[in-house]
């Protein structure tokens, strides 16, 4: 593969080594899989693992595990995946002191040794997370977006397709907002291969979906005692593949706004258009009064968060 392209995932966790095989398997790139040095032998691990399954599943990458931040020079993408996961009983907003320490730390390392790479995050609680990473770095906001929303809307398409018992292929699905239990799921720009939903399933099985879609990440923590990993890899995969192959993808991200939807100086779930520029575009929809209440709603709770973050 020529002029091969080079990912640095941040956290050698569950999320981390799904990034890291995915990554490999797509042949995005090489991938260096790094994280805190109590944890080194779990990075290399999980890169010689995912290597050794090369020759078997017909992939060529060069994969690495290191806990050295001199390891991920010249990155094209970093994937921001450190911090403490979700247990049983926590909310995403539980998570906000102590994963503010590792994002600084990680801002840091990726300013350092990756100044040029367009950078992903996914550590929790999201909005917070990212808009963190940027202010520490002075990024430019089109190279630092989070992944939410992508994930957000394949788990209301999923639903949806579950409860028509259709393929997901079939199915489109917008989530805006924050990413927690006040995000919005649109139903206004939901279809089924162009068909409205509102037309295939009553209203109140749409609301259920609608809360399940919301609490979509507590069912899994509550079913497996820890967060959810291979769905959200995925989302920032496609967000990665989307940058390095100019492939100019709409997705929903966590971008910086700048008056869109009446909104600025926050990163909140919107349209995006992503390309080899970084963040493109962000594309501004029509939503009815209640959905603007319940983004506006949405940005307030993400506010709260950006605030409480400035005093710890």
């Amino acid at each position: 593969m020529a002029n091969r392209r080079k990912i640095a995932i941040i956290g050698a966790g569950n999320i981390g080594g799904e990034l890291a095989g995915m990554a490999a398997r797509h042949e995005l790139g090489d991938v260096v899989l790094l994280d805190i040095p109590e944890k080194e032998g779990l990075a290399k691990g999980k890169a010689l693992d995912i290597s050794q399954s090369c020759a078997l599943e017909n992939f060529d990458a060069n994969l690495k595990g290191t806990a050295d931040y001199a390891d991920i020079a010249g990155s094209d993408v970093c994937i921001v995946t450190a911090g403490v996961p979700r247990k049983p009983g926590m909310s995403r907003d539980d998570l906000l002191t102590v994963n503010l320490k590792i994002i600084r730390s990680v801002a840091n390392g990726i300013k350092q040794h990756a100044p040029n790479a367009f950078v992903i995050v996914l550590s929790n609680p999201l909005d917070a997370m990212v808009y963190e990473f940027q202010k520490v770095t002075g990024f430019s906001t089109k190279r630092v977006v989070g992944m939410a929303g992508a994930l957000d809307s394949a788990r209301f398409q999923h639903f949806i397709a579950d409860e028509l018992k259709v393929s997901p292929k079939e199915i489109t699905a917008l989530v805006l907002g924050g990413h927690g239990d006040s995000m919005v799921p649109v139903l206004s720009y939901c279809t089924i291969n162009g068909i409205p939903v509102t037309q295939l399933i009553a209203k109140d099985k749409l609301n259920a979906i609608v809360d399940r879609t919301k609490m979509g990440g507590g069912e899994i923590v509550k079913l497996m005692g820890t967060s959810a990993y291979v769905a959200p890899a995925a989302g920032a995969i496609a967000m990665a593949a989307s940058y390095l192959l100019d492939q100019k993808r709409l997705l929903p991200c966590a971008a910086y706004l700048n008056g869109e939807y009446g909104h600025e100086g926050l990163y909140i779930g919107v349209p995006c258009v992503i390309g080899a520029g970084g963040v493109e575009r962000i594309i501004e929809i029509e939503l009815s009064a209640d959905e603007k209440a319940l983004l506006k709603s949405s940005a307030g709770a993400v506010l709260e968060l950006v605030e409480a973050s400035k005093n710890l």
